[in-house]
């Protein structure tokens, strides 16, 4: 972890390296919000809560991205939450050419370089 993290931040990444995918939802106005932070965007409450992320989302927009060869083209996508957040990622499992916007997609988590990331599939 960086330095500059917010106790917020160290708190999803410590989630998310034991399984679980956590946003935060604002106590009284009920707003679901990422990335992690210490209040509500907006509003500037500081109550708010822990939830479980349903992981289910619609791809918003896609970049695909094409390095060198022998490396594989990737995508990094725009994801819209259920939760009505949006996030940036990256979509496995499918070839980054077949990536679309509406595609329907379910949040995991992984690991890159020792450290837990948050990816998506394609959602069945």
């Amino acid at each position: 972890m960086s330095g500059g993290e917010t106790g917020p931040e160290r708190h999803w990444r410590a989630a998310l390296a034991d399984g679980r995918f956590l946003l935060q939802r604002a106590r009284a106005s009920g707003t679901v919000f990422f990335p992690p932070r210490l209040m509500e965007p907006g509003s500037g409450d500081a109550e708010w809560d822990w939830i479980e992320a349903s992981g289910m989302g619609t791809v918003h927009a896609v970049t695909v991205i094409h390095p060198k060869p022998p490396e594989t083209p990737r995508a990094i996508v725009l994801v819209d939450l259920d939760e009505d957040v949006r996030l940036m990622s990256e979509v496995e499992g499918i070839a980054a050419g077949d990536i679309a916007i509406g595609l329907r997609v379910r949040a995991r988590i992984g690991e890159r370089d020792g450290a837990a990331l948050l990816l998506f599939d394609a959602a069945a």
